[in-house]
């Protein structure tokens, strides 16, 4: 068996991206066994066991990962996993892969291709609302699939914003309020929020809309009008409906399992687009183990692992 301590090292964000493409694809023709994660929940966070398996791609695994948005302030990262890789013939335990640094790349990745095709322009300015590692993530996948001509960025904490922005200063990243954070093409939503911080009044149309942060029920970002004239896209309607940024207005009657215009799949098979360049467009992003399976095909094409004896 192979371990992976530092898979994410090293590897072309582009060819995850299309990775990543390519696992949606089959699972816009449902070509995956993948059923909902499951979810543990602690005081103070929960963990997920995500399972799938994508024969195009002869792989098969699961991943234990955990979200614990308090643990910044201990020095750990919110989030943090593991992806067991399976032998399809035997059920061996092929590969462990040290997944945090995967999960981040994959669910960028998902957000570049939702923005490449979504997206009503070619260039584009970016609003990032949170500025953790997933916005940093998400920020370095979409500008390898379209030109990012600036970017906004805001955080609750203002030391925050202004490390973002000095750190993506090529972008010419500016920090500002919600509603100048807001006033770009494409804004990206990477916080733990349980109650909206992205208001309907504040979304011009023809924006782009990146939801990421809502992967867990009670978790909501955005004011639900914008759902209400908006396009929206999911990665997986179960999941979404369960733990994406549509479950709680959709517990709270203000949005319906029936106004769901398609999934990233959809997309991607080109079912599904944009309308017009006026047309407001949301991808509700929940995180799909399918994701996980395709960025370790590539991590694993890459090399770096150790071996260990198994059974």
């Amino acid at each position: 068996m192979k371990y992976y301590p530092r898979p994410e090292s090293g590897l072309d964000i582009h060819d995850v991206n299309l990775a990543v493409e390519a696992a949606f694809r089959e699972h816009g023709m449902g070509n995956v066994q993948m059923p909902p994660k499951v979810y543990i929940s602690f005081p103070n966070g929960d963990f997920r066991t995500m399972p799938a398996y994508i024969p195009a791609l002869q792989l098969a695994g699961i991943k234990c990962v955990n979200v614990h948005p308090a643990n910044p302030e201990k020095g750990l990262p919110t989030v943090m996993a593991l992806t067991t890789i399976l032998d399809i013939e035997t059920g061996l335990p092929l590969a462990i892969l040290n997944a945090t640094g995967l999960t981040d790349l994959r669910t960028g990745a998902a957000g570049a291709i939702a923005t490449r095709y979504l997206a009503g322009k070619r260039s584009v300015t970016v609003g990032l609302v949170g500025t953790g590692r997933q916005a940093a993530a998400q920020l370095e996948a979409i500008s390898r699939e379209i030109d990012v001509v600036g970017v906004r960025a805001w955080s609750r904490k203002d030391v925050s914003a202004k490390k973002f922005a000095e750190r993506f200063s090529r972008f010419d990243c500016r920090t500002g309020t919600l509603p100048f954070v807001c006033d770009c093409d494409v804004i990206v939503t990477t916080t733990p929020s349980r109650t909206p911080i992205l208001m309907d009044e504040w979304v011009h149309e023809g924006t782009h809309i990146n939801a990421i942060g809502a992967d867990a029920p009670g978790k909501e970002e955005l004011d639900p009008e914008i759902l209400k004239r908006a396009m929206v896209i999911v990665d997986d309607p179960v999941q979404a409906i369960h733990s994406g940024e549509i479950n709680v207005p959709i517990r709270e009657g203000r949005f319906s399992p029936e106004e769901i215009a398609g999934t990233l799949g959809d997309v991607v098979l080109g079912r599904k687009k944009r309308r017009d360049n006026e047309e407001i467009t949301i991808f509700d992003s929940t995180g799909l183990a399918i994701q996980d399976l395709a960025i370790a095909s590539v991590a694993m094409k890459n090399g770096n692992y150790l071996e260990l004896e198994f059974p």
